[in-house]
């Protein structure tokens, strides 16, 4: 697809270049699917005449968000396993009804709604672990969003696969058969510790060192899942995770909130990143994650939603600002995950997480054209604008969003779906209150 060349122009710009300057007057000139150049209004105008001039008056442009951990599909069990802890909520609602549900239509429908509720919220890139990988990337192609999709395995039985070695050869045949499409990544995606062996463990890990992929992992993510591997094994689960060497930089451990010191200062020397998921630790009462311990050891902190499930919400506005108030009051220190350091988390950061700073999570020339504009001064929470990066961090909400692009291709607009986009989802969501709303209450 050709796409015509777009010079916008906003208000407001932030790079998120590894800093948080905030830059006015400038424009962004986009040339299909990249950020071709930069620079002050007046001289890109005169230098590109022949660009589609986007007038984006009153409004921020910024990276779009990455949601760095999410089970997209889960959306269609919104609301079906609510107030249960982690474990109680797994074994007695979500197994026995992904058990029933959970095949290749049910993953793209539940995609289908989530990716759409992400874009509209200003996530352009999401990090899915999710059965029927190959479901979850159509849903996200015929969204328009990019997604990084997981090479999922889990040891037992599901309606996607008997056992760990078939997991793997669908997620392999998944990745090759979207081998081309531009906006479609992948990460090897064991579940947990307590659901995948030391010998698949080591089998994923060396995938990840042959494809040079993320490795996407559940850890620690309640106390009885480390006092349970303690009493079986003799050891923490993230013991047993750097005996199989797979505490590195390729790591995604999500969660995290049993995490000690020594724990998180191995992560910082490895490079391994830290995926904090507050709501839906809150929610399952699972505790919260020692974030303030972890950026001051110099862990790489990112943020994810989880799955709808658990959340029950896919607001990565509202996910990072509970993430930034939960660090503060639960080390005393105000001064903690400062709205700057909140913003690249979901950024640039999330990009460095994924092996993929070089393709998002920046506005830079010949990076990709995932971009995002704020409505700033429109409804009465976004005034006044005395900080805009406080603003946007403290203040901001997925109903500002106004327009997106992923890879140079709108995407939204003016908080709208583009296109036969808006018809597809619309399309399920009626299916999903005709059927599948009717499916999860007969298992009951």
């Amino acid at each position: 697809m050709t796409l015509p060349m777009q010079l916008l122009t906003p208000q407001w710009l932030l790079c998120l270049n590894h800093t948080t300057e905030v830059l006015e007057n400038q424009a962004v000139l986009i040339n299909q699917d990249l950020i071709q150049a930069i620079g002050p209004r007046e001289e890109m105008l005169l230098a590109h005449p022949g660009a589609e001039r986007v007038d984006l008056p009153g409004q921020a442009l910024m990276p779009g968000l990455i949601n760095c951990h999410t089970h997209a599909a889960m959306n269609l069990l919104r609301g079906a396993a609510d107030d249960l802890a982690l474990h109680d909520w797994l074994q007695t609602r979500i197994w026995p009804l992904e058990g029933e549900l959970a095949d290749a239509e049910f993953v793209y429908d539940g995609t289908v709604l989530a990716a759409a509720e992400m874009l509209q919220g200003g996530i352009t890139t999401f990090n899915d672990m999710y059965f029927y990988p190959d479901q979850v990337v159509q849903a996200a192609l015929d969204v328009g969003s990019r997604v990084f999709a997981g090479i999922t395995v889990i040891e037992f039985p599901t309606r996607y696969a008997a056992e760990a070695k078939q997991y793997i050869e669908l997620g392999i045949a998944a990745r090759d058969k979207f081998k081309l499409e531009p906006t479609v990544h992948w990460t090897i995606a064991p579940h947990a510790p307590y659901t995948v062996s030391d010998d698949t463990f080591r089998h994923m890990a060396m995938l990840a060192e042959e494809l040079d992929l993320p490795v996407h992992c559940h850890l620690h993510e309640t106390a009885s899942e480390v006092s349970d591997a303690e009493s079986r094994d003799g050891k923490r689960p993230f013991a047993r995770f750097e005996q199989l060497g797979l505490i590195n930089e390729r790591l995604m451990a999500v969660h995290g909130v049993h995490l000690n010191e020594h724990e998180l200062q191995a992560m910082a020397a490895k490079g391994a990143t830290l995926v904090h998921c507050p709501a839906s630790n809150l929610k399952l009462a699972s505790g919260i994650a020692p974030v303030a311990a972890a950026l001051k050891a110099g862990v790489n902190v990112v943020i994810g939603t989880d799955g709808a499930a658990s959340n029950n919400k896919l607001d990565l506005w509202e996910e990072g600002r509970l993430a930034s108030l939960l660090c503060k009051g639960a080390s005393g220190d105000a001064t903690a995950f400062s709205a700057g350091e909140l913003l690249k988390s979901m950024t640039c950061n999330a990009a460095k997480a994924l092996g993929a700073d070089h393709l998002i999570g920046r506005i830079a020339p010949g990076l990709q054209a995932d971009l995002i504009t704020i409505a700033i001064g429109e409804a009465a929470h976004q005034l006044p604008n005395h900080n805009l990066v406080s603003k946007l961090a403290y203040s901001g909400a997925s109903r500002d969003v106004k327009h997106v692009w992923v890879a140079g291709v709108q995407v939204v607009q003016s908080q709208q779906l583009v296109g036969k986009r808006a018809q597809l989802v619309g399309e399920i969501m009626r299916k999903t209150q005709r059927v599948w709303q009717t499916r999860v209450e007969k298992v009951g």
